[in-house]
């Protein structure tokens, strides 16, 4: 027999039970952390509009203020995201693997990560230290430096959390640490001649390390510090960028609009909303069918997420479609595709974001988060109605003999409701009826959904559930934003060395037609929607794009509806598309199943996809009604 202890025994399990409080202890008190600077952006704009509107007074600084709020969320939602080890990525390779090749794959691509996690802080510090000597000021005499800390200690923060999860015992940690002081110690501290003949194999073994599930971030990061590093610039330039892309004034936008669709989600409002739906359409052919693309089109439209909404909605609206007997397959595709529907309604995160990339890119675009919210309704409208006649084919041909139409059943369901109803007139009010800015618009919406779900309805407590549905949003947004504020370092390396102008120069030549370069543009915007998150490719693509469609007499915001269309459309591209793999965790299927479900959703929204290219009045008309 054995002498050591049997497992469960005190000599054991005291100081295991001493780590865990720790660790749960620090846990809650960065979720406390992140949750306060979440509300206090809720809660910043409308005191501002309170002062401004009662008083004729504001906040000194809320604007500033606001905007650092931001990028403190999104670095501490980024360590928070590094935690839990729920940083975006695309590959799911490890997945598949087993035994020493897994263990190699986590060791191999959280070392390189943090590796370059480790060259962001560093630049992060660099451009700390030279705004310090700048003596800016936030506001109240606090130096605008001692919030920007926030970008290195973030880093470090994420840094140390990849190595910690890159393996399950401490000697596959310890040579992840010592493998990144060694590649931070050659490459920062004491560089090889000629770098610029080291630039491809660092290329090489980070695309190995993002295929072996290293996350989006460190792709895009890690690109542009090699890039940077190569011919010999400042690696501060990445957090240059970085900061000036976060701290944008109307990105608030982003994570506030965000925090309504989580309360929604975590609260009673798919329960209802799905009983408003099945009232007014569940005895109707199809009407099911008609019932899952809406709530996804709703949710997604606020998430801003397609994955978040499959996740979601999908254990709730499953049972539905089989109960109406809908065949597995077809419940499956309808699911998945109708997914991202929403990411053309307002007020979705993508919208808003390529409004941002575009406007700052093209000073004259005349692209604004108004006319984007406008300009996407009639083709969301669009894609919603294919998606639905094609829901309704497949409906049962005898499910609507022997029911009627209940008037009785549609407004006690409306009323019920009612408010989360409302949501979308509030933040449309809000915004184009000139009481608001879109940054104070996204608050105010962020406020109704707390209250409605809070105090109305009282499916969430103030208390225990508001502070976990808090937290839950800044790591999604974390998440997101950490891949914007690098994406942009990337992209300056690109604008830098020409290669937008090189691009139109080069296309301009190739192709002649107007209507051939859209075509040419569908096709190379899904291969993008496969091989990037649509948050990055806004970033990274779109300043490409914009200038080219510009040559070509393309309204920039008629281009970013079609663009988004694409991306929307290239989350379902078999076999990489991210939904279908979201969709195999959530119901538990083959991702070759998924695949096959969702083919002929794809062919509707195609065809969907072309008729949004090739008649701009579905896309330009309701923008140009605002004056």
């Amino acid at each position: 027999m054995s002498d050591e202890p049997p497992i469960g025994s005190p000599e054991i399990a005291r100081p295991e039970t001493e780590y865990t409080g720790i660790r749960k202890w620090l846990r809650q008190g960065e979720n406390l952390l992140v949750s306060l600077a979440l509300a206090a952006m809720v809660l910043l704009p409308l005191t501002e509009v309170v002062l401004r509107k009662l008083f004729q007074t504001g906040i000194v600084g809320a604007s500033a203020f606001l905007q650092h709020f931001t990028l403190i969320i999104g670095l501490m939602g980024g360590a928070l995201a590094a935690r839990d080890g729920r940083l975006l990525s695309l590959s799911t390779l490890t997945n598949f693997l087993h035994g020493r090749s897994r263990t190699f794959a986590r060791i191999f691509s959280g070392t390189f990560a943090a590796a370059v996690t480790v060259f962001l802080c560093l630049g992060a510090w660099q451009f700390v230290m030279a705004e310090k000597a700048g003596e800016q000021i936030l506001a109240y005499n606090i130096p605008t430096w001692t919030v920007q800390l926030i970008l290195p200690l973030g880093f470090a923060a994420i840094a140390l959390r990849l190595i910690w999860r890159c393996s399950e015992d401490w000697r596959g940690r310890l040579v992840a640490m010592v493998v990144v002081a060694a590649l931070v110690y050659w490459l920062g501290f004491k560089p090889p001649m000629e770098p610029e003949k080291w630039v491809v194999p660092l290329l090489v073994m980070l695309l190995c390390s993002m295929a072996l599930g290293a996350p989006i971030f460190v792709m895009l990061g890690g690109t542009a510090l090699i890039l940077f590093w190569g011919e010999d610039l400042p690696i501060a330039s990445v957090s240059l960028t970085h900061y000036s892309m976060v701290t944008n004034p109307t990105l608030p936008t982003i994570p506030l609009f965000t925090l309504a669709g989580y309360i929604l989600a975590e609260g009673g409002a798919s329960r209802r909303l799905v009983k408003v739906f099945q009232s007014l359409f569940g005895q109707l052919r199809g009407g099911p069918a008609i019932v899952t693309v809406l709530m996804c089109a709703f949710f997604t439209s606020f998430t801003g997420a397609s994955g978040v909404t499959i996740l979601a909605l999908g254990g709730l609206l499953m049972p539905v479609l089989v109960a109406a007997k809908y065949s597995e397959r077809s419940a499956l595709g309808l699911l998945t595709g109708s997914g991202g529907l929403g990411l053309l309604f307002p007020p979705s995160l993508p919208l808003i974001l390529f409004a941002i990339v575009a406007s700052s890119n093209v000073k004259s675009s005349g692209v604004t988060i108004e006319k984007m919210f406008l300009a996407g309704l009639l083709p969301g409208i669009l894609l919603v109605t294919l998606t639905s006649l094609w829901g309704i084919s497949k409906g049962p041909k005898m499910e609507s003999q022997g029911k009627k139409f209940q008037w009785n059943e549609v407004w006690p369901s409306i009323w019920e409701a009612k408010w989360e109803l409302a949501l979308p007139v509030v933040a449309l009010v809000a915004l184009f009826g000139g009481f608001a800015t879109p940054v104070e618009a996204a608050a105010v919406t962020a406020l109704y959904a707390v209250i409605i779900e809070t105090f109305v309805y009282k499916d969430l407590k103030l208390t225990r559930d508001v502070p976990r549905v808090l937290s839950e949003c800044t790591l999604l947004v974390g998440g997101v934003l950490l891949i914007l504020g690098v994406a942009l370092g990337f992209t300056n390396y690109l604008v830098d060395a020409q290669i937008p102008s090189r691009g139109v120069e080069w296309v301009t030549q190739a192709i002649e037609s107007k209507y051939t370069f859209l075509l040419v543009l569908n096709l190379f915007l899904l291969v993008v929607g496969c091989l990037m998150d649509i948050f990055s490719a806004i970033v990274v693509v779109v300043p490409l794009l914009v200038p080219l469609g510009v040559a070509y007499g393309i309204d920039p915001i008629h281009l970013g509806i079609i663009f988004l269309a694409n991306l929307e459309l290239g989350l379902l591209t078999p076999t990489v598309g991210i939904n279908l793999f979201l969709a195999s965790y959530r119901f538990n299927r083959p991702v070759l199943e998924i695949t096959r479900s969702v083919i002929p959703i794809q062919i509707v929204l195609l065809i969907g996809v072309l008729l949004i290219t090739y008649f701009p009045f579905l896309t330009t008309f309701l923008p140009s009604l605002l004056k």
